[in-house]
C-alpha cells in the first residue's frame, strides 16, 4: 500500500512570496510532502487543524492568527538571498553604490546583512523603503521583486528575486516531521545541486566575460589609432598594439605600469594628466611619427582615454575617401583655378565666391545659361570647410515632380510600384556633411518647394511613404537662369522659400559682359580638346569677340569643338568658323563652295567711328571684315572718298603701316589683303 505524503502548509504575506517559497519548498521537499500554500493578499484558509505551518516571516503573524488553532506546528521561517540571481551582483564593479529596495527597515537590514555575510561585501549598500525620511540616491537598485518600490528617478533596476528560505528552517522542518535522519542525505544532495548549478552558471558567466576581454583586445589590436588609458592613480589599464610602433613599448609590458615609465616624453605627458586643461587635441612628434593625441575623461570610471592618430595614415585615407566618393561622382570636380578669364567682371565675381565660402549659408546663384554655375558652385564647395564631403548636383528641370521628389528625400520600402526592396537614401541624405547643388532650381512644382522648404528649415527630412524624421547637415546652393521674383509674383515660387535659398546671394555675368576672355578661353578649349598646336587667323578671333553669345561658354566650347573638326591640318580660319558666328549685326556670310558670298554694305549702316583719319581707315576695313572682304589700298581710297575723307594711295599706306605698328592690322599681300587684329577689333568696339 502506497504510503500517504505528509502536508506542510505555507502562509505568505505576497502572491510573488507564496508561488517562490512553494517552488522552493517543492523542488527540495515535494517528493516526500505534499505542500499547500495561501498569502494574505490573495486568500488565506478558514482554519487550520493539527498542521505543520510554515510562516514566510514573523512580520504576518498577526495577519494569519486568525486561520491557526493550537493544534498547529507553526515554524517561522527564516529567509536568505536568492542565489540564482547572484551573479548579477556578482558582476558589478568594487565600489559601487546601490540602493536595497525593500518593503520595511526590518527586511532592508536583514537582506543587506545577508548579502554582507555570503561575501557580497564589495558594494556600497544604501537603504531604502517606504516611508523612509532620508535616503542617499543611486543610479543602481537592487530589490527582491519589489521592482513598485523603487524610485522613479533609478536608472537601473536588478531584481534579485524574492528572498528563500534558509537551509536551517529547511532542517528545521525534516526534524519537526521527523525525517531528518532519513532523507537529509537526499535534500543535502539537492542543495549541494542548486549551488553547483550557480557555480556552473557563474562560471558561464566568467568563461563569456573572459572570451568579450578578448574579443576587445581584438578590436583595439585591429584599430588604425593608437589607444591608451589610465586610471586616477596613473596606472595604465589599456595600451592597444598600435602604440606599440608610436613607442616601442609592447602591450603586456605596458598594462599595469605606472604611465610615467612608459611615456618620456614631458609635454605629452603634461597633456595627458593635467585635468585642468581644456584643450582635448594636440599634435605630437613621437620617436619620428607625427600622432595627434585626443583626451577625454570617464569620470565615473576616474578614467583618462587618449587616442594617437597617425597623420601620414590619416591622410592617405583621406585621400582613398575622395577617390572613392570620386568614383561615385559625389565630388567637386571644380576649383577656382578652373574658372578662365582675367577681366574685372569675372575677377570680381571669383573674389565674391570666395567669401562666400567660407560660410555653411544658403546660396543662389544667379546666371544665364551656359555661364558656368555649376562650375562656381563646385569651386564654392571645394573652397568651404565642407570640401572632404560629397558634392552632389541635380538638375531639377530634367526630372518629373516625382522621380524628382524620390531622388531627392529618399523613399522606403513599399513606397510605389518598383521601389527598391528596403527603401531607398536620398540625395540629401547621401550629402551628408557636404554640399547639395540644386540647379534650376526654379523649375521645381509647388508641392517640392513646400517639402525642400521644411529641410531647410528643420535641418530634417522624411522619406517618401516614411515616418521616420531624419536629421540633416548638408549646405545647400541652388542655381537659376529665371526670374524668380517675377515668378514669386505670379504664384509659380513660394516667396518664403526664396528667401531660405538666397540668404547669400551670386551673380554670374553673361559672356557678352566679359568678351575680353574669350581669347583665354578659346586657348583653353583648344589645348583641352588637342593636343596639336593650333593656329588662329586673327579674323576668327575678331568674329567670336563679336558675337552676342547668347548661349555663352557653352555656345562658344561648341563653335570651337565644330572648328577644330572641320579646319585642315593645324591651323583654323575664318572660312572654319560656323554660320552662326558670321551672322552678327544683321549681315551675315554663308559658304558657297570655299567662296564666302560677298554682301554689300551701305555707308548709313554703320556710323562713323571718329572723325580722324585713323578711325575712318578701321571703320572701312571693319566694314570689309564684316562682309569678309580683305581690304586693299585702292579699295580703302574709293571707300575713303564717299566718306569725304581725301588721302592719297601713298598716304594711305603711310597710315597703315602705322596701325600695323599698333598691332590694329595685319598687311598682306594678294588677296588676303589687309585684316583686322584682335586689338583692332577691340579698338572698334570700345569707339563705338
Amino acid at each position: 500500500m502506497m504510503e500517504t505524503k505528509k502536508q506542510i502548509v505555507l502562509l505568505a504575506g505576497t502572491k510573488e512570496t507564496r508561488i517562490a517559497l512553494s517552488c522552493q519548498l517543492q523542488s527540495i521537499l515535494g517528493d516526500y510532502f505534499h505542500i499547500r500554500s495561501y498569502s494574505s493578499e490573495e486568500i488565506l484558509p478558514t482554519r487550520l487543524e493539527n498542521e505543520i505551518v510554515i510562516l514566510s516571516s514573523y512580520l504576518i503573524k498577526r495577519e494569519v492568527a486568525h486561520c491557526l488553532s493550537e493544534s498547529c506546528r507553526v515554524i517561522t521561517a527564516r529567509r536568505t538571498v536568492n542565489y540564482e540571481f547572484m551573479d548579477q551582483l556578482l558582476q558589478l564593479p568594487e565600489g559601487t553604490n546601490v540602493m536595497y529596495v525593500n518593503d520595511f527597515p526590518q527586511t532592508v537590514e536583514q537582506s543587506v546583512q545577508t548579502l554582507k555575510h555570503l561575501g557580497i561585501n564589495h558594494l556600497n549598500y544604501l537603504p531604502y523603503y517606504p516611508g523612509i525620511p532620508h535616503y542617499k540616491h543611486a543610479d543602481i537598485a537592487v530589490t527582491p521583486g519589489e521592482m513598485h518600490l523603487v524610485p522613479k528617478e533609478v536608472k537601473r533596476i536588478i531584481n534579485i528575486g524574492v528572498r528563500l528560505i534558509d537551509i536551517t528552517t529547511i532542517t528545521e522542518i525534516l526534524s519537526v516531521l521527523g525525517v531528518l535522519d532519513d532523507r537529509a542525505t537526499g535534500i543535502s544532495e539537492r542543495f549541494t545541486e542548486k549551488i553547483i548549478q550557480l557555480s556552473k552558471k557563474l562560471a558561464l558567466a566568467n568563461q563569456k566575460a573572459l572570451q568579450l576581454n578578448e574579443h576587445l583586445d581584438k578590436v583595439l589590436n585591429g584599430v588604425n589609432d593608437g589607444i591608451l588609458s589610465f586610471d586616477h592613480t596613473g596606472k595604465i589599464t589599456v595600451f592597444n598594439e598600435e602604440l606599440k610602433s608610436i613607442f616601442s613599448t609592447d602591450s603586456k609590458q605596458a598594462v599595469g605600469k605606472h604611465i610615467k615609465q612608459i611615456i618620456k616624453d614631458k609635454d605629452l605627458l603634461n597633456f595627458l594628466t593635467d585635468t585642468t586643461s581644456e584643450q582635448s587635441d594636440q599634435f605630437f612628434t613621437i620617436n619620428d611619427t607625427n600622432v595627434m593625441v585626443h583626451r577625454f575623461a570617464l569620470p565615473a570610471e576616474n578614467t583618462m582615454i587618449a587616442t594617437f592618430k597617425n597623420t601620414s595614415t590619416t591622410i592617405s585615407m583621406e585621400k582613398a575617401a575622395r577617390h572613392e566618393l570620386k568614383r561615385k561622382g559625389y565630388i567637386g570636380k571644380y576649383f577656382f583655378s578652373d574658372i578662365i578669364g582675367d577681366s574685372e567682371e569675372i575677377i570680381r565675381t571669383k573674389n565674391i565666391a570666395k567669401k562666400l565660402a567660407a560660410t555653411d549659408l544658403s546660396l543662389l546663384i544667379q546666371g544665364e545659361s551656359g555661364t558656368g554655375k555649376e562650375l562656381f558652385a563646385s569651386s564654392i564647395h571645394n573652397e568651404s570647410g565642407r570640401r572632404n564631403g560629397p558634392f552632389l548636383a541635380v538638375n531639377c528641370s530634367a526630372l518629373s515632380e516625382d522621380l524628382l521628389e524620390s531622388e531627392l528625400f529618399g523613399y522606403e520600402e513599399g513606397a510605389f510600384t518598383g521601389a527598391k526592396k528596403g527603401g531607398k537614401q536620398g540625395l540629401f541624405e547621401q550629402a551628408e556633411g557636404g554640399t547639395i547643388f540644386l540647379d534650376e532650381i526654379g523649375d521645381i512644382s509647388v508641392k517640392l518647394q513646400t517639402r525642400l522648404l521644411r529641410v531647410l528649415q528643420e535641418k530634417e527630412l522624411r522619406r517618401v511613404a516614411g515616418t521616420r524624421v531624419l536629421p540633416i547637415d548638408v549646405r545647400v546652393i541652388s542655381a537659376t537662369n529665371k526670374d524668380l521674383a517675377s515668378d514669386i509674383k505670379q504664384g509659380l515660387f513660394r516667396e518664403d522659400l526664396y528667401h531660405r535659398l538666397n540668404v547669400l546671394y551670386l551673380k554670374i555675368p553673361a559672356l557678352r559682359e566679359r568678351k575680353g576672355d574669350i581669347p583665354l578661353l578659346l586657348n583653353h578649349f583648344l589645348a583641352m580638346r588637342t593636343t596639336k598646336k593650333m593656329k588662329v587667323e586673327n579674323e576668327v578671333v575678331g568674329h567670336l569677340i563679336n558675337r552676342s553669345w547668347t548661349g555663352n561658354i557653352r555656345e562658344l566650347k561648341n563653335a570651337i569643338d565644330y572648328m577644330l573638326a572641320v579646319c585642315d591640318k593645324e591651323k583654323i580660319t575664318v572660312w572654319d568658323l560656323p554660320q552662326e558666328v558670321m551672322r552678327i549685326s544683321g549681315f551675315e556670310s554663308t559658304f558657297a563652295g570655299e567662296a564666302i558670298k560677298e554682301i554689300s554694305v551701305t555707308s548709313e549702316e554703320l556710323p562713323l567711328i571718329a572723325p580722324n583719319e585713323e578711325a575712318a581707315i578701321m571703320s572701312c576695313i571693319y566694314r570689309n571684315h564684316l562682309s569678309g572682304k580683305a581690304s586693299s589700298r585702292k579699295s580703302l581710297l574709293l571707300d575713303l572718298e564717299l566718306q569725304g575723307v581725301k588721302l592719297s594711295e601713298a598716304q594711305i599706306r603711310l597710315r597703315l603701316d602705322l596701325l600695323e605698328r599698333k598691332g590694329f592690322i595685319v598687311k598682306a599681300k594678294g588677296r588676303k589683303g589687309t585684316r583686322l587684329t584682335e586689338s583692332g577689333l577691340l579698338y572698334i568696339k570700345n569707339e563705338l
